[in-house]
């Protein structure tokens, strides 16, 4: 005969040791997806937002932009990203191709994820994507240039320290048109020039136009 009064301790061990492992299991398998840890070598940095990785396939980071090396803050952008994962394990997560094809993640080294670490040391921009980190790379963006780190102090200003005497800005929008602002010209104070995408400062109105800019409608004539 079974002795009822016996089955609920029983009961009540085998749930103490069996739900902790549960919720064990669930955290793991929730780590693993949200960051796998097969990681891969990498073998070389080409500038501020892209690798080379073991099997010679260069991968960009995800919802950053770095200078090109030739522009403000561009040779300190690929340091940053050296100094991070140079000789180091990377572990690829949400990898997609960007619109040439070309392949995009989001880097870890460990528990760092490269692309935010970029984007806190001020040396890449926040460009913008969909991706599981978008919040916290937007936060850590905004973060860097409150603080005017990396290109938000070097390559951005409002006017010209090198020399005042060459005062009209150069502007490049997003889709890669180049306006010029006089002082004269409406929002011309509110213009940030940002020379870590090539943008710069102008003598006068010919050398703006031979360097392919035009005047801004809000100038006038």
């Amino acid at each position: 005969m079974i002795d009822k009064k016996s089955i609920v301790p029983r009961t009540i061990v085998w749930l103490v040791l069996l739900v902790p492992s549960i919720l064990l299991n669930i955290v793991l398998l929730a780590r693993q997806y949200d960051r796998p840890e097969i990681g891969v070598p990498v073998i070389g940095v080409i500038d501020g937002d892209t690798i080379v990785v073991g099997n010679k396939d260069r991968v960009r980071l995800r919802q950053i932009d770095a200078p090109e090396l030739g522009s403000c803050g561009g040779k300190e952008a690929k340091k940053e990203l050296e100094t991070l994962v140079q000789g180091k394990q990377v572990v690829i997560a949400e990898h997609i191709p960007d619109q040439m094809g070309r392949g995009m993640a989001l880097l870890y080294t460990g528990r760092v994820l490269v692309n935010e670490a970029m984007l806190k040391s001020g040396w890449a921009t926040y460009h913008h994507d969909t991706s599981t980190k978008e919040d916290a790379l937007k936060a850590a963006a905004a973060e860097a240039r409150a603080a005017n780190r990396g290109i938000y102090g070097a390559c951005w200003s409002t006017e010209n320290k090198d020399n005042s005497t060459c005062t009209i800005k150069g502007n490049i929008d997003d889709n890669g048109v180049k306006t010029y602002f006089l002082p004269t010209c409406a929002q011309y104070k509110f213009t940030v020039i940002e020379k870590n995408r090539g943008e710069d400062y102008f003598c006068d109105e010919r050398e703006a136009r031979k360097a392919g800019y035009t005047k801004a409608e809000t100038c006038g004539k």
